[in-house]
């Protein structure tokens, strides 16, 4: 006892400047009570008092030490806002609950929980998070020099803290479908990750679900060539599965201690039912998957051994969409194809009703051209044709951040504005992109049970003037404009830039050295005739 009194204040020493949790405060209490313990009568009691004196003060601060680590409440209500769920009518004054990250209902005069955190928004706006359907952005380069390349992944590039994240959830986007960019024949899988979190694993809602081809030329390549080369992989994969076919029939021959007494033919047929997913290498899984996962060998087919892969293909031109979609049909994947159409892809409206498939609109809407013979320059606006021809659509956002393009609820302003109905604008940057990526019973609407992705605006979402105020993502608050430390920094400096005019009184001394030259005319005419 007396050894740990004579070193409690080493311990004490090195306990400064240490943040005091539950555990410690309750220890510092102790360590004083056994100090007084040991003292005389008259210092213990001046001890006790102390220590007494400091319970509180370590309660409250343990507590609020507590509360700051304490996780995200289990429901949150945002009450007295007008809703946008997006596949409804809007609701006015209405309440939406949240409950363990995801909505658990939606209406008017509901009963708020007596433990939920409520968010009083009257005059705001609810609306569901954004969903960017095709970005190649936050990560490394868009395409890598090769053409083929199936077996990327952005997974392994994906930066957690690139601008362009913080950047998509200040605008109000809860999750982005990142993919290899359009420069490529194969580029990679996409994945589809939420616009915050430390990890690409924390971030991630979906794992690569598409990969992304083109038939249109990639740099330094022709039409022919392209094309060619797509054949050409798909060609080469069957060869790799007859020869991986033969390998795992001599394989088996040889654990079973039996010698090869047959034809590579035949070995062939006989190792078809043995291949396995592990045996495909990642170039080779990755397309076999994009053709429907079952192993094919000498034009026989054998068991399913991967999950499908849907595609995204990139056309830029009308005559590329009669290449995507006859590519699709031959290969088996034409039910998981999605196009990725340039602003020229309208004149190709026939073929894209008759494949039915969903498309992705580049984010220019008007298609320009100019009379060869008269030099006139015509304007169409291609998502109202696509919309007329009752194409399933979603719309990309710009890539300028100095353009207001790169906002996608003003891509959806600009969709009312050239005469598609509002309530299709907004299906196409929240419930459309979710449905193309397969996720519309968790993403773009405001309906029970799916992911609390909620968006508070300061007034009507198209309205350029509407500002992002809150941002929930999985029900947790992950944004807060009034929290939004880069912003703010931002907006500080404008009102120094107008304090300047400060400098007219050095403008006024010009004025003053002008009125000099008369000061001679009042002095006595003697002055002035002393040099004549």
């Amino acid at each position: 006892m007396r050894s740990d009194f004579r070193r409690e204040p080493q311990r004490r020493k090195e306990r400064r400047g240490r943040k005091v949790g539950l555990f410690s405060a309750c220890s510092a209490a102790l360590c004083a009570s056994a100090v007084a313990f040991h003292l005389k009568p008259e210092a213990r009691r001046w001890r006790c008092r102390l220590v007494g004196a400091a319970w509180p003060w370590l309660a409250l601060l343990s507590e609020a030490q507590l509360f700051a680590q304490a996780p995200p409440p289990e429901r949150v209500a945002l009450t007295n806002a007008r809703i946008v769920p997006v596949v409804g009518e809007p609701i006015e004054k209405g309440t939406l609950l949240i409950e363990r990250g995801k909505i658990a209902a939606v209406g008017v005069d509901l009963q708020v929980p007596f433990d939920a955190r409520v968010f009083d928004l009257s005059g705001k706006v609810l609306f569901p998070g954004t969903v960017d359907v095709h970005r190649a952005e936050g990560i490394d380069i868009p395409n890598e020099p090769r053409p083929v390349t199936p077996q990327l992944d952005v997974y392994d590039a994906l930066d957690p803290s690139s601008l362009f994240f913080e950047e998509s959830l200040r605008l109000g986007t809860s999750a982005v479908h990142v993919i290899p960019g359009n420069n490529t024949v194969i580029g990679g899988l996409g994945r589809v990750v939420r616009p915050i979190g430390m990890s690409v694993a924390e971030m991630t809602v979906a794992e690569g679900s598409f990969l992304k081809l083109s038939v249109s030329p990639q740099r330094d390549f022709d039409r022919m060539r392209q094309m060619a080369t797509l054949r050409e992989t798909f060609a080469e994969l069957w060869d790799y599965l007859d020869r991986l076919a033969e390998s795992r029939y001599e394989q088996k021959l040889k654990d079973e201690d039996r010698e090869l007494d047959i034809v590579p033919l035949e070995a062939r047929k006989r190792g078809r039912e043995l291949i396995r997913a592990e045996d495909l290498d990642d170039k080779h899984r990755n397309v076999l998957r994009l053709l429907g996962g079952q192993v094919r060998v000498l034009g026989e087919a054998g068991p399913n051994i991967l999950e499908p892969l849907g595609a995204f293909v990139y056309c830029q031109k009308a005559m590329d969409v009669a290449h995507a979609v006859q590519l699709a049909r031959e290969h088996g994947f034409l039910e998981r194809l999605v196009l990725v159409l340039g602003t020229e892809c309208y004149k190709a409206i026939e073929e894209l009703k008759a494949a039915a498939r969903p498309v992705v609109l580049s984010a220019e809407f008007l298609h320009r051209e100019t009379d060869p013979l008269t030099g006139e320059i015509s304007e169409v606006f291609v998502p109202k044709k696509i919309a007329d021809a009752g194409l399933l659509f979603a719309v990309e956002a710009g890539s300028d951040e100095s353009l207001p393009e790169h906002m996608l609820t003003y891509q959806a302003a600009r969709l009312v504005r050239g005469g598609v109905s509002r309530a299709e604008a907004l299906r196409a940057i929240t419930i459309n992109p979710a449905r193309i990526l397969g996720l519309e019973q968790r993403l773009g609407s405001l309906e029970p049970g799916k992911d609390a992705n909620v968006v508070v605006y300061s007034g009507d979402p198209l309205d350029f003037t509407s500002l992002v105020e809150k941002v929930f993502i999985d029900g947790i608050l992950a944004y807060e404009r009034e929290k939004d430390v880069r912003l703010q920094r931002l907006l500080v400096r404008q009102p120094t830039a107008e304090k300047q005019p400060e400098k007219p009184k050095e403008q006024t001394r010009p004025a003053e050295t002008e009125t000099r030259p008369a000061e001679p005319e009042s002095q006595p005419a003697g002055e002035g005739g002393g040099g004549s």
